[in-house]
């Protein structure tokens, strides 16, 4: 990677964890980095979205190895776990927490403002990086709560590690982050577990009663 490539990185994360994906224009980032060429984001990423693209390349091999190990020890134990599970879910996202030079932190904030948009973090192909989330999402419904997997009960836990991952990386670094790790682990295992009421079954079927006459014919 060249030095102006890495600088350009490295200057478009932050102020992308600092003012918002769309708060930044490619001419800021050129600045931030001291780039000579007043092109040098085209010249490097083309646009916005190559700009992410190669953000995400930078942080996520780190976060898939991570998760796919846990994950082949989860799978290797044979017994279904969901505070297992839910600690491949944070466990390799919190450890970028502590990843001050690469700009971990930053990372963070930019995931999970991806992560809350309407549709979602980028699609990832079988392979890429950020594959490891598709392999946790098939491992994690069948130990979810009835009827909580057609209620995005995987998204609404994703979300919200995403989410309290970024609140932490805005207020650090901090010293130890065991305690917060394993308290969000808690959490999670808690959303990916809770029960889905009667009021949210019933509810549930209303809506896909409508979504079906609208569609005309039945839910899927």
């Amino acid at each position: 990677m060249t030095d102006t490539r890495t600088r350009l990185l490295d200057a478009a994360q932050r102020l992308y964890a600092e003012r918002g994906v769309d708060g930044v224009s490619l001419r800021e980032i050129n600045a931030a980095a001291g780039a000579r060429n007043a092109v040098a984001v085209q010249y490097h990423f083309k646009d916005r979205a190559g700009v992410l693209r190669a953000i995400m390349e930078r942080h996520l091999p780190d976060v898939d190895a991570r998760r796919h190990a846990l994950l082949d020890a989860y799978e290797a134990a044979g017994t279904p776990d969901p505070r297992a599970l839910a600690a491949a879910l944070v466990r390799p996202l919190a450890a970028k927490l502590a990843d001050l030079a690469g700009g971990g932190p930053y990372f963070l904030q930019i995931w999970a403002e991806l992560v809350g948009r309407p549709q979602g973090p980028p699609p990832v192909a079988p392979g890429a990086p950020g594959d490891s989330l598709r392999r946790w999402r098939r491992l994690t419904e069948p130990v979810l709560a009835e009827d909580a997997a057609r209620l995005h009960r995987r998204y609404t836990a994703v979300l919200h590690a995403s989410i309290e991952l970024a609140r932490r990386a805005r207020s650090g670094p901090h010293t130890d982050d065991r305690l917060f790790t394993s308290y969000l682990i808690d959490v999670i295992t808690a959303i990916l577990t809770a029960p889905v009421s009667a009021e949210t079954r019933r509810l549930a079927a209303e809506r896909d009663a409508a979504r079906a006459a609208r569609n005309g014919g039945p839910p899927d």
